[in-house]
């Protein structure tokens, strides 16, 4: 039996899709946690298909006690609270205290396998981000928007974004994310024991190139302007009316890609995709649809 934490969300579902599409798990051997009305809602097909959704809540250890009883194996999506993080949280008050709730609560619960996902950055990073990921133990392509300036997709008129740094990305389409976090997740337990390992493409794109990608798609010129970090957090803030913690928050993760922390080099992914006959969705082809069906 296996439990997904948060499968409501983007990868989460994404990942639950792939299982049941592809006949990899049956829908009786998933149990899906949602902690809101919405995410019970769009859990509604698979659990007319047989699988359970059991509530379960970050502040309530207990909660996941329950969700997890009769599981042998959890996947553990990182907590989307990212305001816990802002501030440069000391350890153990970021997103990493939600991490240790439902760890508590595994091990509590008898279970023998936990799968934790991360970020494609280096370990350590200097990017904040990834901080509670560090402390707890791939980028996806439709994350573009958040690197390229916080474009305000579709409808930002900019023609030159700020950005802190840039350098290659090695990106990923949710979709297929999702399907080969199931081919892992539906082999035994054994084959991936104490492994870690990064499910990126190995094609990556600068942020320069992502611009050139989105000028193609939009039909209007749009060029990235590479600033120093203060000066990116005083636009943003001053001049977009942002956050100013969210914003030094995430600004940090440029000083990761100056040191070129997001080229990924691990043939994992592209491996699993060789194996099942079929090519993953390239970053170019993401842009395009996401502009299309705006």
């Amino acid at each position: 039996m296996l439990a997904i934490v948060g499968a409501s969300g983007k990868l989460g579902f994404a990942t639950l899709t792939a299982l049941l599409d592809s006949d990899m798990l049956k829908p009786e051997e998933i149990v899906c946690t949602t902690s809101s009305d919405p995410g019970n809602q769009k859990l509604e097909a698979a659990r007319k298909r047989g699988v359970q959704a059991r509530r379960a809540h970050w502040d309530d250890q207990e909660s996941f006690e329950h969700a997890f009883q009769g599981c042998d194996k959890v996947f553990l999506i990182s907590s989307s609270r990212i305001q816990k993080d802002f501030g440069d949280a000391p350890e153990g008050r970021g997103r990493e205290a939600d991490h240790y709730q439902a760890l508590e609560a595994a091990k509590a619960a008898g279970v023998k396998h936990v799968y934790y996902t991360s970020l494609a950055f280096a370990k350590p990073s200097k990017s904040r981000v990834m901080k509670a990921h560090e402390r707890t133990e791939g980028l996806y392509n439709e994350s573009w928007p958040l690197y390229l300036g916080h474009f305000n997709f579709p409808g930002d008129d900019r023609t030159e974004i700020p950005v802190a740094g840039d350098s290659k990305i090695s990106w990923t389409a949710i979709p297929d994310l999702g399907f080969a976090t199931a081919k892992i997740l539906s082999a035994p337990s054994d084959e991936w024991a104490g492994k870690t390992c990064y499910l990126s493409q190995s094609q990556s794109h600068t942020l320069e190139e992502v611009a050139e990608m989105v000028s193609k798609a939009r039909g209007k010129e749009t060029k990235v302007k590479v600033v120093d970090r203060s000066e990116h957090e005083k636009f943003y803030v001053e001049q977009r009316g942002m956050d100013e913690a969210y914003v030094k928050w995430w600004s940090k993760s440029f000083d990761a890609l100056r040191d070129n922390e997001c080229e990924i080099r691990d043939s994992t992914f592209e491996d699993i995709f060789a194996k099942s006959g079929s090519k993953p969705k390239t970053m170019e082809a993401t842009i395009t649809e996401m502009f299309s069906k705006a």
